[in-house]
């Protein structure tokens, strides 16, 4: 082979490369486009089990997708916890389980989070994160949720970022009700 062709060779293969990888990009793109259509939301965070999430009509589905209050919002992309999406600090609507609405009673101890006197598992604050840097609990007491508000927390993970720091969100901030379509979780 001639030195010319071996280097011509060469930026096929790239340019190749390039373009494949390119088609790849835009069709990941155009299938999360469509999942977005029809209500499918992926989720890869660990504070639920990974996989496919459907929105439902079903107001009384206890999984919900919002945008965190600020000044959390702004703190859980300035740290990764959440990915870049249409919420209006630019950052990805999150998705969490309600564990207390309007009228119940929520404990928030060192102990973790209980609702109307009952436990909810993995739900103790954490001081630092998985990097180290400082968490700061809600405080601690006794909150009456008031109307318009709920709690959310998951107890499917210790480390969820959820109402064990941030407190009780606004039902106005819910998006979306959704319910689990296909997860490899427990």
């Amino acid at each position: 082979m001639t030195p010319g062709l071996s280097v011509e060779f060469q930026r096929c293969r790239f340019t190749d490369a390039i373009r494949i990888g390119a088609r790849c990009l835009f069709m990941l793109f155009a299938v999360f486009q469509i999942f977005g259509s029809f209500g499918v939301r992926i989720n890869t965070s660990p504070s639920l089990p990974v996989g496919l999430y459907v929105r439902t009509s079903d107001r009384s589905s206890r999984l919900v997708e919002f945008c965190p209050p600020e000044p959390y919002a702004r703190l859980a992309i300035i740290r990764g916890y959440r990915d870049a999406g249409n919420c209006p600090d630019g950052g990805a609507p999150i998705l969490k389980p309600v564990i207390a609405e309007s009228g119940d009673m929520v404990e928030v101890s060192l102990h973790g989070l209980r609702v109307n006197g009952c436990d909810i598992s993995n739900s103790a604050a954490v001081p630092t994160d998985t990097k180290g840097r400082a968490l700061s609990a809600w405080p601690s007491g006794r909150y009456e949720v008031p109307a318009g508000s709920v709690w959310v927390a998951s107890s499917y993970h210790p480390r969820s970022f959820d109402s064990r720091y941030f407190g009780p969100i606004k039902t106005s901030m819910i998006r979306d009700h959704v319910r689990p379509l296909v997860t490899g979780g427990k």
